[in-house]
């Protein structure tokens, strides 16, 4: 019996982070010889097709926006403060840049596919990675070793969300017809993204082969990790739940920017912190897979 389109995309995801993972050293170079763009290319192109389906007259800031960003700047400083005592500094900086990461560029397209209410996320990744690149500097500055700044997030955010996004308005005001194409045809977004995450699986499994830190150290960031993406993922649903919406509120939540969190780790805290972050790459696609195969 031939394999439907909903079982193939289901197992489509754990399939690419096995290959991922498998091609590691290969893909590693491809990504490297086209100059680091390939995968924000990939993620701009899927943004893109989303963001035509979005009426930014529909956006506007809502109440649930306030708390997640509440939980992220709070709950950043208080994971802190809660696993250093406990486990050291590395543990205690990889938990805070878990949390302070704000959502994922692909984490409208992921809500899209399970039913969210995409302008609601479209208008809290703006509002989200905007807030972030004004208040994480002084959090990187408080409990990392460098001095980040507004311009240098912005600059890392900017050519993969702020980008796709006006490119979107702009083809549904200027060019309606071609909107309406893309608006039809947005379930190319999901291959988009799946190549994207062969790639970033295939940079994941080279950095932590490559990373020379106590395996010991690396275990316990891996696992903390764990443990904050199921947590961010309950709590955004619960929020999400209260507003309506509990795909929006989790995946807005556990759904990371992790490339921004990994270089941000690697800039302004202990270089070894990253291997929080990288981890928490592979357990947010678990998740992701998961609600897939149940959504399908």
């Amino acid at each position: 019996m031939p394999l439907s389109r909903h079982t193939i995309k289901t197992i489509s995801m754990p399939l690419a982070m096995v290959v991922g993972a498998l091609l590691c050293r290969p893909l590693a170079a491809v990504e490297l010889a086209s100059g680091n763009m390939l995968t924000p290319s990939l993620i701009g192109a899927m943004l893109f097709l989303t963001f035509c389906r979005v009426d930014v007259r529909k956006m506007r800031p809502r109440w649930i926006h306030l708390w997640m960003l509440l939980f992220q700047f709070v709950g950043s400083v208080a994971v802190y403060h809660l696993v250093e005592p406990l486990l050291g500094e590395v543990v205690g900086q990889g938990a805070l840049i878990c949390v302070l990461a704000p959502i994922a560029m692909a984490a409208v397209v992921i809500g899209g596919m399970l039913g969210a209410n995409v302008t609601t996320m479209a208008t809290y990744s703006l509002i989200c990675n905007l807030i972030t690149a004004v208040v994480a500097p002084t959090i990187l500055h408080a409990y990392g070793t460098g001095s980040c700044t507004f311009s240098e997030i912005i600059a890392r955010v900017a050519p993969t969300l702020i980008a796709p996004f006006v490119l979107g308005q702009m083809c549904r005001y200027l060019w309606r017809r071609g909107a309406e194409w893309f608006e039809q045809h947005s379930q190319l977004s999901f291959y988009f993204w799946l190549f994207s995450l062969i790639l970033v699986i295939g940079r994941t499994t080279c950095f932590i082969l490559d990373t020379e830190a106590d395996p010991f150290v690396e275990v316990e960031l891996a696992l903390v990790a764990l443990v904050i993406c199921l947590v961010q993922f309950t709590v955004g649903r619960a929020l999400g739940r209260m507003a309506g919406d509990v795909v929006a509120g989790g995946q807005s939540l556990g759904q990371k920017n992790t490339v921004l969190a990994v270089w941000m780790a690697l800039n302004f805290l202990d270089p070894v912190a990253s291997v929080a972050p990288t981890a928490y790459i592979v357990w947010q696609n678990f998740v992701n897979s998961y609600q897939i195969y149940k959504k399908k």
